[in-house]
């Protein structure tokens, strides 16, 4: 299936088009993973479940690799993946935190512009 834009691909720059593509293949890997990640669930011949899985966790790798691309190279999504990335602490406490930070910040009157000159 070719991505689909939501404007005209004329007017596009050529890296919104590249992540597109990369954010479409994206998509196409995580649905392969829960095909196979349902299929070997099911799966009560044991030698075909093994495939099952293996395919799944290829997929996994795949899905992996395009999302560290779209991190170095989508604009903005670095910073929420070393926010909530790799840690113990649980999602909802950090986005808690990161919601008092803003309102912090919010309340000092600044736009957090930093200097403007």
């Amino acid at each position: 299936m070719p991505a689909e834009y939501v404007e005209a691909t004329k007017i596009l720059s050529e890296k919104v088009k590249d992540d597109t593509r990369a954010l479409q293949s994206l998509i196409e890997e995580i649905e392969a993973i829960e095909w196979y990640h349902q299929r070997a669930d099911v799966c009560t011949n044991e030698s075909l479940k093994a495939i099952l899985l293996h395919n799944r966790n290829e997929e996994m790798e795949h899905a992996t690799m395009l999302f560290e691309w779209l991190r170095r190279n989508m604009d903005h999504l670095d910073e929420p993946m070393k926010t909530y990335l790799f840690t113990k602490k649980s999602v909802v406490e950090i986005e808690a935190e990161q919601g008092e930070t803003k309102n912090e910040d919010s309340n000092s009157g600044s736009l957090n512009l930093g200097a403007l000159k």
